[in-house]
């Protein structure tokens, strides 16, 4: 690479609208650029840097390995460039453009989702993308910014900031106790005699081994049950209509054990937690579009 000037960093640009848009054709149509004009640009770039940026077929583009790493370590600096420009400039406007988030579809629509409006009021110039989905996938090659989801996180670049943690509760309707009878310890769901309903974990595609601690103690098994879901609202909905029992979120379910719609079966068996957690590129020159939001949602679950 023979230095940072303007045409590398016109080539970087281009390379991000590749990556936001997944298609040489229509990172050409944001940019106002020919799809030819845009392949040209991302070949000078791959010669510059001497590696390979994607790999292209008729039907897809995908970044390389190597790719990915530089896009990794590039981005949040161009970010912060555009920042100190916009902030030299006298700009006061630095929290704008596009903010692509991957977003839990329950934390979504329980906590983000109803208070999303005081939010884009306090950014007007700022263009918000909500995508929900049941796994974090590939943040840089998917296009994101920033991703919140539940769960312990895995092993990669990605910066992870917990933002919360919630009790998981064994729980059931009065209609299926009733029905099924109330067990007394968590072993007694081993029996084969109550109705388990299983939780998909996104990472393995398996159903979570059903887990229950007490202070330091813990019991792990795994149950079996006809019915597997992927989602906490759709578990707290089929526990309230007495289907089964499942082990729910406790965030967003208070009300239905205020109301003895759900019971907790095992109070003294109710110590584990399950955490949510912010994911970004990078711990340095964080964009101040994605700290605004990691503020906002922190305010949130505080």
């Amino acid at each position: 690479m023979g230095g940072l000037d303007q045409r590398v960093l016109d080539g970087i640009r281009v390379m991000a609208a590749v990556v936001d848009s997944r298609s040489f054709g229509r990172a050409g149509e944001a940019l106002d650029m020919s799809q030819s004009g845009v392949s040209r640009a991302i070949a000078r770039l791959e010669e510059q840097l001497g590696l390979r940026l994607f790999d292209r077929t008729t039907r897809s583009v995908r970044m390389t390995d190597e790719g990915r790493s530089f896009y990794e370590q590039v981005m949040p600096l161009i970010a912060n460039l555009d920042a100190i420009t916009a902030s030299a400039s006298g700009s006061a406007k630095a929290i704008n453009g596009r903010l692509r988030v991957n977003v839990d579809p329950f934390f979504s629509r329980l906590i983000l989702g109803p208070r999303l409006g005081a939010f884009l009021q306090s950014h007007p110039d700022l263009q918000l993308e909500l995508i929900t989905r049941d796994e974090l996938g590939d943040m840089i090659t998917d296009g994101f910014d920033v991703a919140i989801r539940f769960g312990h996180p895995r092993n990669s670049a990605l910066v992870a900031k917990k933002l919360l943690e919630t009790r998981i509760i064994t729980a059931a309707a009065p209609a299926y106790i009733q029905r099924y009878g109330l067990p007394k310890e968590p072993r007694d769901l081993e029996s084969g005699s109550h109705v388990c309903i299983q939780f998909r974990d996104p990472e393995t595609g398996r159903p979570f081994p059903w887990e229950f601690h007490q202070r330091r103690k813990k019991i792990v098994f795994n149950s079996r049950g006809q019915l597997t879901v992927n989602e906490a609202g759709t578990m707290q909905s089929v526990c309230v209509a007495g289907h089964g029992i499942g082990q729910i979120l406790e965030l967003g379910a208070e009300q239905f054990f205020e109301e003895r719609k759900l019971v907790n079966l095992f109070p003294d068996w109710s110590d584990e937690r399950f955490p949510l957690y912010a994911y970004y590129p990078s711990r340095h020159h964080v964009p101040a579009k994605t700290r605004a939001l990691l503020d906002f949602v922190a305010n949130l679950v505080q």
